[in-house]
């Protein structure tokens, strides 16, 4: 998509990713947001910044989506590849600050990969 306007909505959206620590699911936002946008909007909206390299996607053990802020990924290239954690207990997700190396494949052309760790985080091991 490349450029997407700064509406109000989407101001409020960035917002909430820029307080947060860890990554959002959809549920989450639409619950945090419902005061201000609805369903219908935050799912548009979470597109269109995928879509414009701010955010990435990637699917929790829980089945759903959850979303995190990209760093250096632009409309055209997702650069940011890194695997996820998601605590199995308390359900906080995050990325981590890992290299991954995605193996290339003969005859194919990979355009993402995810790998979700799935365990105790800190807090839920004491």
């Amino acid at each position: 998509m490349g450029i997407i306007r700064k509406t109000k909505s989407v101001k409020t959206l960035l917002e909430v990713f820029e307080q947060a620590d860890s990554a959002l699911s959809v549920v989450e936002l639409v619950e945090r947001l419902h005061r201000e946008m609805n369903k219908t909007t935050v799912y548009r909206i979470l597109d269109r910044l995928e879509d414009d390299g701010t955010l990435h996607s990637f699917m929790g053990r829980d089945g759903l989506k959850w979303y995190a802020k990209c760093r250096g990924c632009t409309a055209s290239q997702h650069t940011d590849a890194h695997p996820h954690f998601q605590c199995r207990d308390c359900g906080k997700t995050e990325c981590l600050t890992l290299d991954v190396s995605i193996p290339s494949v003969p005859n194919r052309k990979v355009d993402s990969a995810e790998l979700l760790l799935i365990g105790l985080c800190e807090e839920c091991l004491l």
